[in-house]
């Protein structure tokens, strides 16, 4: 009996770590069992190429390496995982929740490519992750949705306030705009929910108005 997988996405900067962590506490006040994941796992020897790619070995510029290329450290990152820490408790019925996915490979990589040939990146994805490798394909998919200037800012303020740099794709403010242009197009294809990170006048969102938007499109499927 197959699990259920829910994956939370969104640009750098977009709050979706926090909004992940709000939902994980929820249930966990509610006693409902789950799994949580995230993705890059930073602390495997699985992420190693990844680590290599986002410090800048392979070049200065997320696009010194290609999508292709770098789609595979992220798909095999995922894969550990799925060997090593939640394959089994997926293939029993159990609810995962993930920060990030197989769809941050959408969001992050079919950007390097023309728009003409998005559609085509986000097929060979779904075949090489789901088909091949054998990934399960997320049940839900909450993008969060947050303007690049907006994004940048609260970066910047994340980074002051715990005296880190950014990566090679968090100081990248072009790359960070053709993300999100990316993930608007992976998510009317591939069916995510669209969650918006600010108001209509472009303000952001309180946190606590997001998490209760998504609990009230998630509670009645969990």
């Amino acid at each position: 009996m197959s699990g259920k997988v829910i994956v939370f996405e969104g640009t750098d900067g977009s709050g979706k770590s926090t909004q992940f962590r709000l939902l994980c506490q929820r249930l966990e006040a509610e006693g409902r069992p789950f799994q949580k994941l995230v993705f890059p796992q930073y602390q495997e020897p699985s992420s190693a190429l990844i680590q290599m790619y986002l410090r800048g070995e392979f070049g200065a510029c997320p696009g010194d390496v290609n999508a292709y290329a770098a789609s595979a450290f992220y798909a095999v990152d995922r894969y550990a995982a799925w060997k090593k820490v939640w394959g089994a408790w997926y293939q029993t019925g159990g609810l995962v929740l993930s920060d990030r996915y197989t769809t941050s490979n959408a969001v992050h990589q079919a950007c390097k490519l023309p728009p003409e040939e998005w559609d085509a990146f986000f097929d060979w994805l779904d075949d090489f992750e789901h088909a091949r490798l054998g990934l399960p394909r997320p049940d839900i998919v909450i993008y969060l949705d947050m303007p690049t200037r907006q994004a940048a800012e609260l970066l910047r303020a994340r980074e002051r306030d715990t005296h880190t740099s950014g990566d090679i794709h968090e100081t990248d403010l072009d790359y960070l705009a053709l993300c999100r242009r990316t993930a608007h197009s992976a998510a009317a294809r591939l069916g995510w929910r669209t969650v918006s990170c600010t108001d209509g006048e472009g303000r952001v969102r309180p946190i606590s108005a997001l998490h209760d938007e998504i609990w009230a499109q998630l509670s009645r499927e969990l």
